[in-house]
């Protein structure tokens, strides 16, 4: 796919345009990124973007380039290292499929906020439209899933481009953008000297990050006069960098704190002001208290119909306060009586000196009292079974254990990913990395890698589905050839999971192409290079759990699970967040 063949020129066959300084604009690019400070970039290399590649060969000592196995696994790399780092991830692809193969991920990384910057290849600027090899319109086809996307035809664009995609990618709500560079541009010399200047502003682009005073005081009244104040935590904290001011708040506040999935790790699981997880398999009082409470506020989250369920039905006795750097956020799903926008930090910082010390206990008494109703009908069993086969919850609970809740978990989509959210107890920020608003499957074992190259030093853990994991399982040769030792475990139930659970509890069991006849996971893993485990008896567990996480490299464990375990509580998809059913 990736066929080198399409006509290259090199920098010896294009005339000289005048420049006092004759840099070539592939090497602008790499110069360019290292003005950003880019240390790593994922990516596969190809006909259309060779001369970028050639431009980096004399930069190995600078830049880390990692060659992944297929450009959808760039993608989600990157996702991987830019949610651990909050620095951009860095894709580097070819034209056509290349280009295209990285859409999932872009898209992916648009649901999720998270700052990508890919750079692809394309045909020389006098091919544009003319159906050449390889040729596809990048640019239409990533418009409505980037925060900006440019073409450069001209080597000279490219130092003032590259400012403007970091600045777009990492500012106001991150996402991704995309630069798509003719060959020409590539090969060609700058008629001008190379300068780059850091963008730090654009005219038609101001995101607000300090909130507007009379929004934060009409916010801070609402909050003192609540009784039953809520807050809905979500990852705009983590983006914002704002869990001390988070921590402050609560504390003074002693307001119950709910995370969405992506606000997961927000606040330590452990801290007495930390209900749960709101959404459709989230905890059975985080969801069923919505309508109980006088006040929701939304911080950094934007109400999505996964925490929502039935929009009539929420929050109907509470007004609200919706806090989120994106104006286009606000009152799009749930009406806002005090919108306030900017950055989660600043507006936390804003608010702490107005609102009043207060004690919820009674409030806080609500949620204790069913939590203890979710414990006796689904936890007890999900954690401590008496028998029957390993479920999916005491390998992640006793995975928490193990990790002390300081590990960064990666899950892919599916019931191992509730699981892992639901019973992983998180005591360390960033510690959950999955796909949200996309859900998308293979998301975790390339995402893993990059979280662990964005932070050697941490234990990461990819929690994967054995349907996700055969997705993208060809970044286990990326993994093996990094020597990194990201750790992986296979949560194998032969079925496509969550699928099935909606077909036996919504389509009167008629289970419609959703088991799995596995490949030997472990025969593979060892193919690339990896050791591997897999085990099927609960006496096995905590042995096999410690081998994996002493392991000094990169290992598999594979685990067989219950067949046809269901995950709740569970909202039914567009019904009320108050009929969560225990069963």
């Amino acid at each position: 796919m990736k066929n080198p063949s399409s006509d290259i020129l090199t920098e010896k066959e294009i005339p000289a345009t005048a420049s006092a300084t004759p840099l070539s604009g592939s090497e602008a690019v790499i110069r360019s990124l290292l003005e950003e400070g880019v240390d790593t970039i994922f990516g596969y290399p190809g006909g259309a973007i060779m001369p970028v590649y050639d431009a980096l060969y004399h930069y190995q000592d600078q830049v880390n380039h990692i060659l992944v196995r297929h450009e959808q696994g760039a993608a989600h790399a990157a996702q991987g290292y830019a949610r651990i780092t909050g620095k951009p991830g860095i894709c580097l692809a070819t034209s056509g499929p290349g280009a295209t193969n990285l859409v999932t991920g872009i898209t992916d990384a648009m649901m999720d906020s998270t700052p990508l910057v890919c750079i692809t290849g394309q045909v020389f600027a006098s091919l544009l439209g003319t159906d050449a090899f390889q040729e596809a319109d990048v640019i239409g086809i990533t418009a409505p899933v980037t925060k900006w996307s440019y073409q450069i035809t001209d080597a000279d664009e490219i130092p003032e481009v590259f400012a403007k995609a970091f600045y777009i990618a990492n500012s106001g709500r991150p996402g991704p953008v995309l630069i798509d560079i003719t060959k020409n541009a590539q090969v060609a010399l700058m008629s001008k000297e190379f300068r780059y200047t850091k963008c730090k502003h654009i005219i038609s682009y101001r995101p607000r990050l300090q909130p507007k005073q009379e929004q934060v005081e009409l916010a801070a009244r609402l909050i003192n006069e609540a009784k039953k104040p809520y807050l809905f935590v979500g990852h705009g904290v983590l983006i914002a960098k704002a869990e001390e001011e988070l921590k402050a708040f609560v504390e003074k506040t002693e307001i119950p704190a709910a995370c969405t999935l992506l606000g997961l790790s927000a606040i330590s699981s452990d801290h007495p002001q930390y209900v749960g997880m709101l959404g459709m398999h989230g905890n059975y009082s985080t969801n069923k208290l919505i309508n109980e409470a006088d006040l929701v506020i939304g911080l950094g989250m934007r109400f999505d119909d996964r925490v929502t369920g039935n929009v009539a039905a929420f929050a109907t006795g509470a007004k609200v306060i919706h806090i989120d750097i994106d104006p286009s956020e606000i009152n799009k799903i749930i009406p806002a009586d005090a919108p306030v926008i900017g950055d989660a930090k600043a507006v936390l910082k804003a608010l702490l000196p107005l609102v009043e010390k207060r004690e919820r206990n009674d409030w806080l008494a609500e949620f204790k009292e069913l939590d203890k109703e979710e414990y006796e009908k689904v936890i007890k069993e999900d954690l401590f079974p008496e028998g029957g086969q390993i479920k999916m919850g005491e390998v992640i609970h006793r995975l928490s254990e193990k990790t002390a809740g300081k590990a960064a978990i990666v899950a892919d989509v599916g019931q191992h990913q509730m699981e892992a959210a639901r019973y992983y107890r998180f005591k360390q920020t960033d510690g959950y990395i999955t796909s949200g608003g996309s859900g998308t499957m293979g998301f975790a074992l390339p995402a893993a890698f990059g979280a662990k190259v964005g932070s050697p030093e941490r234990e990461v853990v990819a929690v994967i589905g054995d349907g996700c994991f055969q997705m993208t399982l060809q970044e286990l040769g990326t993994i093996w050839q990094s020597e990194l030792p990201v750790k992986i475990i296979i949560l194998n139930n032969n079925y496509l999971g969550m699928v099935r659970q909606w077909q036996q509890l919504f389509f009167d069991r008629r289970y419609s192409f959703v088991e799995l006849k596995n490949p030997d996971f472990i025969t593979i893993a060892k193919g690339f290079g990896i050791d591997g485990m897999k085990i099927t008896e609960r006496e096995e567990l905590d042995s096999a759990l410690d081998t994996l996480i002493s392991s000094k490299k990169a290992f598999l464990l594979e685990i067989l699970v219950e067949k046809e375990l269901n995950v709740f509580p569970m909202v039914p998809s567009g019904a009320p967040v108050s009929d969560i059913r225990l069963e």
